[in-house]
């Protein structure tokens, strides 16, 4: 009687008539076996993620199941077979078949709630073996809650007086241990040299024994004030504020008070409604950098977890006005094509939401410049760790190489005729090379 239940309310006009308005709909990567029912574990999934159980329950009414009850929009199978023949021919991973299945979730179950989105669309099922959500589908009437990035592309932009080119970023480097006042010197050193945004790293979030919140946003502001008078430019200094979500808004604060632009949160530590707290608090005035860490953990299998593609939604919709994806040029393993889906993802339209600024990081080199800006266009922030503080000639000549190199791209002017111009390029690009050039230098050696 279940059985015969979920195949009747499958073949109700449910792919053309149900409202799309009201659902957020999933799009996952199912495995099943051989001989599976790929239809009835379709509806089980959708059933055990909104009203229902692993057997019927009496307060689970057919006007229940009506209103808040999962929608199964489609099952397509990968490859699409349509006879006995070539599925008996075939021969998969443990002798699996794949399917793409799409799933509608009512937005009155999981309404201005991203922590019970995750819930109901995530939750028990991923303990099942070969399941992966590839996607979200947000309707208007889910987005509406949210306010998304509070500054966005063009309010960064807008705070740095910096138009038609792309941002570039650096980490100080070591990533923890040091105390302010060696911190201050590199960032001096970086922002002269034209840095647009420093941040700090992610395993130095709040406050350390050896460096305080207020000693190193007061120091990193000084130096930034310093630059400025050099460079003609500002300075964002995104502040990690990481810590246990009972600090985080007085971090925030403690960074505001002291002068601070910017803050920046691990995201996957503190929580996407954490991230949403401070973007939504009228008392944070600063951009929120979001850092992608841990995101690996449940992006990087192909058969379970999440794509990063809903990560990067889930970033913009929780408030992150930057955040971070790793390119596949550097030291990360990351696919070309998935990397230009989260670049898209950052920038698409969103209803209302603000694009967020897209943060490429993980062994940038100005020989890879050209190569971002055909890939992402002039709304990137190039994120540079050792490319600028393991120059030869100290961190300012790093930061000196990576604007001279942008320069050169957007006046169409080939890095090699650059450098005979400008000494720290040319010395970068002896280091560590250029992309696309035919020699034995390691490009991403650093």
């Amino acid at each position: 009687m279940k059985q015969n239940r979920m195949f009747s309310d499958l073949l109700n006009p449910l792919y053309e008539g149900c409202d799309l308005e009201n659902l957020c709909v999933a799009t996952y990567l199912v495995g099943a076996e051989k001989d599976e029912g790929i239809v009835i574990k379709a509806q089980s999934i959708g059933i055990e993620q909104t009203t229902g159980s692993w057997v019927d329950v009496p307060a689970e009414t057919d006007e229940v199941r009506s209103k808040y009850c999962s929608k199964v929009i489609g099952i397509y199978e990968v490859p699409a077979y349509e006879n006995q023949t070539n599925v008996n021919l075939a021969v998969g991973k443990d002798d699996l078949r794949f399917y793409v299945i799409r799933i509608g979730y009512p937005v009155d179950n999981i309404r201005n709630n991203i922590p019970l989105l995750i819930a109901s669309i995530t939750g028990n099922i991923m303990s099942m073996p070969y399941l992966k959500l590839l996607d979200i589908d947000f309707p208007e009437s889910f987005v509406k809650d949210f306010q998304g990035p509070k500054f966005g592309i063009n309010g960064i932009r807008d705070i740095l007086h910096a138009y038609n080119r792309p941002l570039l970023n650096n980490m100080i480097k070591p990533c923890t241990g040091y105390t302010p006042d060696v911190g201050e010197k590199l960032f001096y050193e970086a922002s002269a040299g034209g840095v647009d945004i420093i941040k700090d790293d992610e395993l130095i979030g709040g406050d350390r024994v050896f460096n305080k919140i207020e000693d190193r946003v007061k120091a990193n502001m000084a130096a930034a004030k310093r630059a400025e008078e050099i460079k003609g430019e500002p300075t964002l200094y995104a502040c990690n504020i990481t810590d246990d979500v009972t600090k985080l808004k007085e971090n925030a604060m403690k960074v505001i008070n002291n002068g601070g632009n910017c803050i920046m949160v691990d995201v996957h530590g503190v929580g996407y409604s954490a991230v949403r707290a401070l973007a939504e608090d009228p008392e944070i005035t600063v951009p929120i950098l979001g850092h992608s860490c841990f995101n690996g953990a449940f992006t990087s299998s192909p058969y379970q977890g999440m794509s990063s593609k809903v990560v990067a939604k889930l970033a913009r919709l929780a408030g992150c006005d930057i955040y971070l994806t790793q390119p596949p040029y550097g030291k990360f393993d990351n696919t070309f094509d998935n990397y230009i889906i989260n670049l898209i993802t950052s920038k698409a339209k969103m209803y209302d939401i603000k694009p967020m600024l897209p943060f490429v990081g993980g062994g940038v080199v100005p020989g890879l410049v050209p190569k971002f800006l055909d890939d992402a266009g002039i709304d990137v922030l190039l994120g540079v760790g050792a490319g600028i503080h393991a120059h030869p000639m100290g961190p300012q000549a790093g930061a000196k190489a990576f604007r001279a190199a942008i320069d050169a791209c957007m006046n169409d002017v080939p890095l090699r005729e650059k450098a005979k111009e400008c000494k720290e390029l040319e010395i970068s690009l002896e280091k560590w090379g250029l992309y696309g050039e035919d020699h034995s230098k390691n490009l991403y050696a650093i």
